[in-house]
């Protein structure tokens, strides 16, 4: 595993303790680090999050946690053993939304096959053409 990999997790991990114990905003609500990508260089890291809630409550979760970075750049320094602690950027995980409409049709065609007693629909390819 690579050090930036590693680094990554150790900072992910840090801050959902951080976010957990010790941030204090109330803007910041039920927040899920769902991963951290850093730079070679190791000068930035993206921070990939979720939370509960849309719209104004998501806008509230980023600008609380845009208030809460310094702080928490801070208490990273005081963690890690590293010269220089990467500039934290915070950015809504999108792929979680992506897996949850991709499950969403998934169940649709589930029940649609249900529905039809498991038969594939007549328009169907035949799998057995090619044998």
């Amino acid at each position: 595993m690579s050090r930036t990999v590693r680094l990554g997790e150790q900072i992910r991990q840090d801050l959902a303790e951080l976010l957990a114990r010790q941030v204090r905003d109330p803007g910041v609500g039920f927040v899920t680090l769902t991963r951290v990508r850093v730079t070679e260089d190791l000068q930035h890291a993206r921070v990939f999050y979720t939370t509960l809630g849309e719209g104004a409550d998501a806008t509230r979760t980023e600008r609380a946690l845009q208030r809460a970075t310094p702080f928490l750049r801070r208490a990273l320094a005081r963690r890690l053993e590293l010269r220089r602690v990467p500039e934290l950027i915070f950015v809504v995980d999108a792929s979680v939304g992506h897996q949850a409409r991709v499950e969403e049709l998934l169940e649709q065609i589930r029940q649609e096959e249900a529905a039809r007693g498991g038969q594939p629909p007549a328009d169907a390819p035949d799998d057995d053409r090619d044998q």
